[in-house]
């Protein structure tokens, strides 16, 4: 009996220097900084950044294959605290924002009525959509559901609204819309043109009530800051001063389709 308790004991012995001899020898050294920039970051494993999650992006930013400012729900906050892990400088970045280029939704007509699965994802491989205009917002919700961080609800005209509070720019809505209607945008040009149709001014009229008609109103009274090409207006910030009455070309416009946050 006291013969196999021996043996059983010096095995034990053997196999455990072995096991401290092996884990010395083939040991990763683990960057301290990765535990700290995970620290900083949100949490929230959303994807943004293209990696697997949070502590993918910490490894890869200690590395150098990702900059610091990879990671758009975490911010400035979390851009001031992984430079200092990493003892470099922060560099500024501009704040972004998710912004839908659509105010049709319910005020858009119908071409046909749509019975099938209810997602804007199926609703476009039928005919582009159910909806007379080929541009804009089918309605569904998929930006909603996607959302990470319940930064998008949709209202009572069937459109999609963001919550620039909660919004972190994070992309997923982007990635969601068939319709390409969503755009990360500069957070401090708080007025644009809420529609992206390209289709021939009598067409949008009938076609939904929110289009822009391109009448030009707004071309005229911003002295060119706006600018209307194939039937569109689009806002040109490069040529907004302290002197372009933004706010005149908001009230006149005639299908309300120009927007200020």
């Amino acid at each position: 009996m006291i013969i196999p308790i021996l043996i059983m004991s010096i095995m034990g012995i053997l196999f455990g220097l072995g096991l401290a001899f092996a884990s010395r020898i083939f040991r990763v050294e683990m960057d301290p900084r990765i535990e700290r920039i995970l620290s900083a970051l949100p949490g929230a494993n959303c994807g943004a950044c293209g990696k697997a999650g949070c502590a993918a992006l910490a490894e890869a930013i200690a590395k150098g294959d990702a900059s610091l400012t990879s990671c758009p729900p975490g911010g400035e906050e979390a851009y001031t605290k992984i430079a200092e892990v990493l003892g470099v400088e922060k560099c500024n970045v501009t704040k972004k924002i998710a912004r839908v280029r659509c105010g049709g939704g319910d005020r858009a007509k119908d071409k046909f009525q749509y019975q099938g699965v209810r997602t804007c994802a199926a609703a476009s491989l039928l005919a582009k959509g159910h909806k007379l205009c080929v541009f804009g917002c089918l309605g569904f919700g998929d930006c909603v559901m996607v959302c990470p961080f319940d930064a998008i609800h949709m209202d009572a005209d069937g459109i999609p609204v963001v919550d620039h509070k909660k919004c972190t720019a994070c992309g997923k809505c982007i990635e969601a819309c068939p319709k390409n209607i969503i755009s990360l945008e500069d957070a401090s040009q708080k007025c644009y043109v809420k529609c992206l149709s390209l289709d021939k001014i009598i067409f949008v009229k009938n076609a939904c009530k929110a289009g822009c008609i391109g009448c030009k109103i707004c071309e005229k009274l911003s002295k060119g800051a706006f600018i209307v090409e194939n039937n569109l207006s689009r806002l040109d910030y490069s040529k907004v001063d302290d002197s372009t009455p933004l706010k005149i070309c908001v009230e006149k416009c005639p299908t309300k389709c120009i927007k200020e946050d």
